[in-house]
């Protein structure tokens, strides 16, 4: 596509680019300029599904030869590209999109006769955006009003804003929204809480951020807050069930701030979304968007708050620099994750929680291919395929600090810890950079705790290392002994007596059992404990695939899951199961043809795959 009538050569010349890539996911040079601030100027349009406006990105020019700028673009439709002249002006400039690559999107390239301080893009999302799900009234909760939100990790953003959407390119934002009167817009910024909208509603986020930390949310949205710079937000018919399950906000973010130093964004808000938010939670800054699943009537799935709080530190201050480092916010986070719980919790529900998360990591190898289970590959950063797996990266990621800081101590590590987030504060980074920064604040002085064949063993190795120490807790020692005797019938039902089990130790319980029991013993587990109408999502989802791998009809509560629940983790895994299963994949293929419409297109995507297959 062209705006303005330039000479071919010209235009040739204009866009040719040499082979280069620092992000193989991104069309943009960030090598000749860079993105320091966006704005954004929207309307959201339910009818037509799309947000339509202008954005404005203000530039750093690095390379003073460069006349090019690229932008990444998913499904956008371009009106009009304007260049900033010296004397504040706009002025219209020539534009093409490439042809449409279907991980990438499209590149935007922007043709300049000079280095303009500034550029504006007005565009229009298209309905199918990857980016974000809009919703009928019928799929909210009151059923009254529409409800849209977004999902731009990892590189959805270009779906509903044309950036440079890397992790590598950092800046800071501003924006004003129009949107249906009644509707509440909130954004991953600086927002009044009694604003009204009238004029728009308007956001600034002070602070650098990565492309994939945008996000903005419109619907009928209430708020409590929770503390002095504490808040949910959730529909209305949600807000009192998560006010009362996220009261210990506030604790986590002051235990946090112990361990690691100051909270540098302002506000730590939390928007609960529909049920068909696809992954557990998103760390977007001053708004952490989360799923509504983890809202189990007894805080006992907090540790998900303290996950997305602790990326606050390991992710959204210092961010991996492209997504072949992914471990780096994820890995890190993980272990942030551990030492919070310890803190509001305690060392024995700590230890819970880490012996389920690395139990689940040796149990999720067998399904992951070898060349896959690196946390860093050594190919170059070209070909994405090659990651490491990105559920891996969380639990091998965090065991290799958590090995870090056995050997150190916590008296040299946690301060280790802080200085790393510290010194990198609102940058991107690499494992390479985090490694030398390892060698020379915690091994140089203390050579045993890791020597470099380990330590290669653990970026670049397959697998969990030999050397790795697992968790082994009193009281899940005690439950696998119970599990095993009544797997093999010597322990009745009724004598395992999880009254007094906490939700980790029944994931446990449930993880251990799953392709082992038999359909008569989950119908004898059910019938004893009513496990298919557990308020707990992460126990249902758990109990439904061992139910369904032992060949226990589950059809009517499974059905309720799965048109009500659109979360990833636990869709995909059930999907699979029943697909496997001769006797469930008619059912299983009538139950997605009537959830589809209700789940986000990223797990209408995940579930289509394994359809075709």
């Amino acid at each position: 596509m062209f705006r303005l009538s330039l000479p071919a050569a010209a235009l040739a010349a204009a866009f040719a680019l040499p082979a280069w890539a620092q992000d193989p996911l991104s069309y943009a040079r960030y090598d000749q300029v860079r993105t320091t601030d966006l704005h954004l100027d929207l309307k959201a349009d339910f009818a037509r599904k799309t947000l339509a406006g202008f954005a404005e990105l203000s530039l750093n020019w690095i390379d003073k030869s460069a006349r090019t700028l690229v932008l990444d673009t998913r499904d956008l439709k371009i009106a009009r590209v304007q260049v900033q002249r010296a004397d504040g002006s706009w002025a219209p400039a020539s534009f093409m999109l490439d042809k449409t690559d279907a991980k990438k999107g499209r590149a935007l390239r922007i043709a300049l006769q000079e280095q303009p301080g500034k550029v504006r893009i007005h565009y229009r999302t298209a309905p199918t955006a990857s980016a974000l799900q809009w919703m009928s009234p019928a799929q909210t909760l009151s059923g009254k009003r529409p409800f849209m939100f977004s999902q731009s990790q990892a590189i959805e953003a270009r779906s509903w804003a044309p950036v440079q959407d890397t992790p590598a390119v950092r800046f800071t934002y501003s924006a004003r929204v129009d949107a249906p009167a009644g509707l509440r817009v909130v954004m991953s910024a600086e927002g009044d809480q009694h604003a009204t909208g009238k004029g728009g509603w308007k956001f600034r986020m002070p602070q650098p951020i990565p492309a994939y930390l945008l996000a903005i949310a419109i619907g009928e949205i209430e708020l409590r807050n929770l503390g002095p710079r504490t808040a949910v937000y959730a529909e209305p018919g949600r807000i009192d069930a998560a006010a009362w399950e996220l009261a210990d906000t506030e604790k986590m973010v002051n235990a946090a701030e112990a361990l690691y130093g100051p909270y540098r964004w302002g506000r730590y808000d939390m928007l609960v979304l529909p049920p068909s938010f696809p992954i557990g939670g998103m760390e977007n800054p001053r708004m952490t968007f989360l799923t509504p699943t983890m809202i189990a009537g007894d805080r006992s799935l907090n540790d998900l708050i303290a996950h997305e709080l602790a990326h606050s530190w390991s992710g959204n201050l210092v961010t991996n620099a492209s997504w072949k480092h992914w471990w780096l916010n994820e890995g890190f986070t993980t272990y942030v994750t551990t030492r919070i719980v310890e803190s509001l919790y305690g060392k024995e529900v700590a230890e819970l929680n880490l012996q389920v998360e690395q139990a689940e990591a040796i149990a999720s190898l067998k399904d992951i291919p070898v060349a896959k289970q690196a946390l860093l590959t050594k190919d170059a950063d070209t070909n994405p395929d090659t990651y490491t797996d990105e559920g891996l990266a969380y639990p091998k990621g965090a065991w290799l600090l958590h090995t870090l800081e056995q050997r150190a101590g916590r008296e040299v590590f946690d301060p280790f810890l802080r200085g790393w987030f510290d010194q990198h504060a609102f940058k991107s980074a690499t494992t390479e950079e985090f490694v030398d920064y390892l060698r020379k604040n915690l091994l140089a002085r203390n050579p045993a705790i890791m020597g470099d064949a380990e330590l290669d063993e653990w970026l670049h190795g397959s697998g969990i290392p030999a050397s790795a120490q697992r968790v082994n807790s009193p009281r899940l020692a005690a439950l696998d002994a119970k599990r095993e005797a009544w797997l093999k019938g010597e322990l009745a039902t009724s004598a395992l007596e999880p009254q007094g089990w906490i939700a980790l130790e029944w994931m446990h319980f449930l993880n251990g059992i799953d392709g082992k029991a038999s359909a008569a013993q989950m119908k004898e587990l059910d019938e004893a404990f009513k496990l298919r109408d557990t308020r707990n999502n992460e126990i249902g989802f758990r109990f439904y695939l061992a139910s369904v791998h032992a060949g226990y009809g589950v059809r009517e509560p499974l059905n309720a899951f799965l048109l009500s629940v659109g979360r990833q983790k636990f869709v995909v895994p059930l999907y699979k199961a029943l697909l496997a299963n001769p006797n469930e994949a008619a059912w299983a293929k009538a139950v997605f043809a009537k959830a589809r419409p209700r789940y986000h297109p990223e797990t209408q995507g995940s579930v289509d795959k394994l359809m075709k297959k």
